[in-house]
């Protein structure tokens, strides 16, 4: 393994373990939509790092984070 794919993974563990600690807390009132923000950024390095989205066209990355932060708008305006 690379040591970039090492730290992404590091990372991804950080925001997995961020997400379940938030997921516990009831005092914080934006609480789905810190959870949500999180996802979107894990969905962002596995698809930039192990999909190999970097080395994609353009227009895909800009579709892939156009959708996801649609989703993630979307959402947090329903769950919030």
């Amino acid at each position: 393994m690379k040591k970039q794919d090492i730290y992404t993974l590091i990372a991804l563990g950080v925001l997995t373990t961020l997400t379940a600690i938030f997921s516990k807390t009831n005092s914080i009132k934006y609480v789905a939509f810190i959870i949500l923000f999180l996802s979107a950024i894990k969905f962002i390095f596995v698809a930039f790092q192990f999909m190999e989205l970097k080395k994609a066209n353009k227009l895909w990355k800009i579709l892939l984070v156009g959708l996801l932060v649609f989703f993630v708008g979307t959402v947090s305006l329903i769950v919030v």
